[in-house]
């Protein structure tokens, strides 16, 4: 017996042409964006590993003693590092999206198709939660300098 498929079942992915190319010409701007990314990532870890390195080599340690910065210099590669960290996820979330947007238009595929988009909101979701602990930070980076100015 052989079992009836739905409209559900049978249903392609079905796009107007002009939103066919506008897909596909965005997944390769953010294939680029998310390899040039992935490559900023590396060079971020890259600079944090070797400011980390050449900073507890330099003899006489801090060069910016004098000037009164007395923290650890190494703490600026570190720095570098967790920022590269935050940065992976949106790439990654991009890179994702442009591959399975292209996978879902090459094979009309719907299932690719939501789980490009679902990968474009995780990208833009990351960014916008980023940018408000970013401006978050700033305010309170504003009010303590204001108190500390007024003390």
């Amino acid at each position: 017996m052989i079992a009836e498929k739905s409209a559900f079942d049978t249903f392609e992915l079905n796009l107007p042409p002009a939103i066919f190319g506008f897909l596909k010409e965005t997944s390769s701007w953010t294939y680029f964006l998310s390899i040039l990314g992935f490559i900023g990532i590396g060079l971020m870890l890259l600079f944090g590993i070797f400011f980390s390195v050449a900073m507890g080599l330099m003899p006489g340690g801090n060069p910016y003693e004098s000037m009164g910065m007395t923290m650890n210099m190494s703490f600026v590669g570190i720095f570098y590092a967790v920022m590269a960290v935050c940065y992976f996820f949106p790439v990654l979330y991009l890179f994702n999206f442009s591959r399975k947007m292209k996978s879902a238009l090459n094979a009309k595929n719907n299932d690719d198709l939501t789980a490009a988009f679902a990968n474009l909101k995780s990208h833009y979701k990351f960014l916008g939660i980023f940018t408000i602990a970013i401006v978050g930070l700033y305010i309170l980076l504003l009010i303590g300098a204001m108190v500390m100015g007024l003390a």
